[in-house]
């Protein structure tokens, strides 16, 4: 989960626009792709590897931020005869376009993820695939691997499959208009159930001790001729959403570890002092947390609604750092397997048009379940995968960390030397008169320091903007 989510409503203004390129150049990130792996992709959508099995009969739809068009998934939702549900999941079949030891092949591990930009984005694969044949999108035919998960009543998994498949899609939808259809009883069922299905997932993620960060997302709005920052709240639907896709993985997990090869997406516990840290956050955002009170049931109490919710669950995803990827073959599972987050072995194959690694996790999974051995390329690729993937995470998080600090520096840069009231969130403890500060009228967390006295950790104070330019300096604030 990215740290601070942020993108833009309507035109950026110029000084924006000019430092987002500028920041392009300066990250180094990858530009246009090369002719080679373009005339391979436009050979690729004439000649697709396609699977035998239609299942086009499936009426399955997307749910994804608007104006999205790299769809990875599509859903299908239905009620089993007897009680129980079943969930269809495609997943776009990213293999059937390209050949392993290609052009589209050796760039994709030289990019290994798409990369976000406020403005856009740098994809893994090139549109013509991303956003074209390869995409589930509605009304096209194209290749999946399709997961069927049937659950019992109360939603845990009894039964998984999963296999290629031509898959056609009929809807797309956002989050917004599944939240308003279901509120308003307008849903139709394979709809209306996600709420059904996501709730009830999410109670096993309570039983088992597991934890969804609701993180919201920063947001620039265009109010008349001038643009602010603000916080999206994510909807109910976006975490019911993201049940499906937690199914999904952690599904594939299992079938992995029953077959002895794989990658996992692993995560330790946290650190005591991590978690210290954070009481003290919440003790500064004036959010209550009894020592009786785990981590994992705190978080699930906030609302993301309130700017101290909002602030603390931003500050909630270090608890995330030291995630990474675990191979393991000749049946030698690791142990722990466990994503701490999770609370349960889990892997990333849901998105493998955006990321790198779910490419290779599919085809161990389709493998697993027609119990073949997984293909040669996978097996030669599955120990170099954990060191690209740490090498692209890393380079997606400077892209993110850098777009903060370039969005915020613009949108504040006319007003240097203004004062704002915020809270003291963070302070140092080698120099307590350096800390953070979350401002109440904009969604900005900063670095205060220059103050020379120790900053009152928790408390409202007073500062003052000193520095705000996108092109060289981050925001800096000092106590007024």
């Amino acid at each position: 989960m990215p740290r601070r989510p942020i993108h833009v409503t309507g035109a950026p203004q110029a000084p924006l626009r000019a430092a987002l390129r500028s920041l392009r150049t300066t990250l180094d990130v990858p530009g246009e792709f090369p002719a080679e792996v373009l005339a391979e992709a436009e050979e690729a959508v004439r000649a697709p590897r396609l699977p035998a099995y239609d299942a086009t009969h499936v009426p399955l739809f997307t749910v994804d931020p608007p104006g999205a068009v790299d769809l990875d998934q599509a859903m299908h939702l239905a009620r089993r005869e007897g009680g129980g549900y079943r969930v269809h999941y495609a997943i776009a079949d990213v293999a059937a376009f390209v050949r392993p030891g290609g052009a589209i092949d050796a760039e994709a591990h030289r990019r290994v993820m798409t990369l976000y930009f406020p403005d856009g984005k740098i994809p893994l694969h090139p549109p013509r695939l991303s956003e074209g044949a390869a995409s589930l999108l509605p009304g096209q035919t194209c290749p999946a691997l399709l997961w069927r998960v049937d659950l019992d009543a109360l939603g845990r998994t009894e039964t998984v499959d999963v296999r290629r498949a031509l898959v056609r899609s009929r809807a797309r939808l956002d989050y917004s208009a599944v939240q308003q259809r279901i509120d308003a009883g307008t849903a139709q069922e394979p709809v209306a159930l996600l709420r059904d299905i996501g709730r009830l997932r999410e109670a096993l993620e309570r039983e088992r001790g597991g934890i969804s960060l609701n993180v919201p997302e920063q947001e620039i709005v265009e109010r008349g001729d001038t643009y602010f920052l603000g916080f999206r709240a994510p909807l109910p639907a976006d975490g019911w959403n993201a049940q499906i896709s937690l199914l999904t993985g952690m599904a594939a997990a299992d079938l992995m570890t029953a077959t002895g090869t794989g990658i996992l997406r692993t995560l330790p516990a946290a650190p005591l002092g991590e978690v210290a840290r954070l009481r003290r956050v919440a003790r500064a955002l004036r959010i209550e947390w009894p020592h009786h009170t785990s981590y994992a049931e705190i978080v699930r109490s906030l609302d993301p609604t309130k700017a101290a919710h909002a602030a603390f669950l931003q500050e909630c995803t270090t608890l995330l750092r030291g995630a990474g990827y675990t191979v393991f073959t000749n049946g030698e599972v690791p142990d722990p397997a466990v994503h701490a987050a999770v609370a349960a072995p889990y892997t990333h194959c849901t998105a493998p048009l955006r990321r790198l690694v779910d490419r290779y996790a599919g085809e161990l999974c389709v493998a697993a379940a027609a119990g073949e051995e997984p293909p040669q390329w996978v097996r030669d690729a599955l120990p170099g995968l954990p060191r690209e993937m740490a090498e692209g995470t890393r380079r997606a998080a400077t892209v993110e960390r850098e777009c903060v600090d370039v969005v915020e520096a613009a949108l504040l840069r006319d007003r240097v030397g203004d004062l704002f009231h915020a809270r003291v969130v963070d302070v140092r403890d080698h120099d307590r008169a350096v800390g953070t500060v979350h401002l109440e009228d904009v969604a900005v967390v900063g670095r205060v320091e220059g103050g020379g006295a120790d900053l009152p950790l928790g408390e409202r104070i007073t500062v003052r903007l000193t520095q705000a330019d996108p092109g060289t300096a981050k925001v800096l604030f000092t106590p007024a």
